[in-house]
């Protein structure tokens, strides 16, 4: 499936959403939308990763162009990785329909 659009979602420790969304900004990306959490990781994986984790999280939901996804996810593993303070981690994921950016909509019309 060929879509136009990803969902990238970050999660990093609460505090440091204003940086993801700056370097996503860098990247291409035109805003995000910012939920608090919780983290619910064990001494376990702390000691997995070799990582303090804090349970209060930010998660940073950014919608792209498929065609930036790459280059925002390489600038937020740069910049906001797991080895830096804020010790984000970032996914994505397809978007196969989108309404109201920018007035398109990307949901194909079917022909009845």
């Amino acid at each position: 499936m060929d879509t136009k659009y990803n969902l990238i979602v970050c999660i990093v420790n609460s505090g440091f959403s204003e940086n993801v969304m700056a370097v996503a900004k860098t990247a291409g990306a035109r805003g995000g939308t910012i939920l608090n959490a919780r983290g619910t990781a064990k001494e376990e994986a702390e000691a997995m990763f070799n990582i303090s984790i804090h349970p209060d999280k930010d998660m940073i939901y950014i919608i792209v162009p498929t065609k930036i996804r790459d280059n925002v996810l390489h600038a937020l593993y740069q910049n906001i990785g797991l080895q830096s303070e804020g010790q984000g981690i970032a996914f994505s994921l397809p978007i196969d329909n989108v309404v109201g950016l920018g007035g398109t909509d990307t949901k194909e019309k079917k022909n009845d």
